[in-house]
């Protein structure tokens, strides 16, 4: 019979070894976390390298190497969190039913929303007055509204989407609701059921944006 040491050593040589990149990304997926949770803890004014690696378990040296500053570690926790927050879209063309999808499911996430996205939405409030954030979120947003922009294109030119309708206007409209919609969730839950929302406010976009022959579910 194997002694506990014996079995503890047998694991570790049957265990596959971690390669570098294992290695890496597991550390930036444990910094990142970090980082959301002390924003959200916290407020992004009392972040800092320093508390990240310590919350994470990790040295302030090796922080710096992953991030380099304050500023690339916000960068990259606002497209971390941004990124797939609604599954299931990157297979679908272009057009209403990804848009529509879009809206349905982004509300239907916030009410589920983690400590990433939680500390998204409170980093996007803060970006009006912090020029550390403002760029960053800028870009996030531009982003974003490039992807509905798209959206209305090709249902306009497919004639699913009416055509008096202009892509840059349409887009900031959406992106300002869905935000919005998200900061009151953060401040009062109770008052803003995302699973009723999600029905009635995808609804009203099928009925502002679609033609006609578009407008059944």
């Amino acid at each position: 019979m194997l002694d506990d040491t014996q079995v503890s050593e047998d694991s570790r040589h049957d265990a596959p070894r971690r390669t570098q990149k294992q290695r890496r990304d597991q550390a930036e997926a444990a910094l990142l976390a970090a980082a959301a949770e002390l924003v959200v803890e916290q407020g992004v004014r009392s972040l800092t390298l320093a508390r990240v690696g310590e919350r994470a378990g990790y040295s302030r040296g090796i922080i710096a190497h992953h991030f380099g500053s304050k500023q690339a570690l916000l960068e990259l926790l606002a497209r971390t969190a941004q990124a797939g927050f609604v599954p299931g879209l990157a297979d679908l063309p272009p057009g209403l039913d990804r848009l529509l999808r879009l809206i349905d499911g982004y509300i239907g996430e916030l009410g589920q929303v983690g400590a990433a996205h939680h500390a998204f939405l409170l980093l996007w409030a803060e970006a009006p007055t912090m020029p550390e954030l403002a760029p960053i979120f800028r870009e996030r947003d531009e982003s974003f509204r490039a992807d509905l922009r798209v959206d209305v294109a090709a249902g306009i030119a497919d004639g699913t989407i009416r055509d008096d309708l202009a892509p840059e206007e349409v887009a900031p409209a959406i992106v300002g609701q869905l935000r919005g919609i998200g900061l009151q969730r953060l401040l009062d839950p109770p008052a803003v059921d995302t699973e009723r929302l999600r029905r009635s406010v995808t609804e009203q976009w099928r009925r502002a944006l679609a033609t006609p022959s578009a407008r059944q579910p």
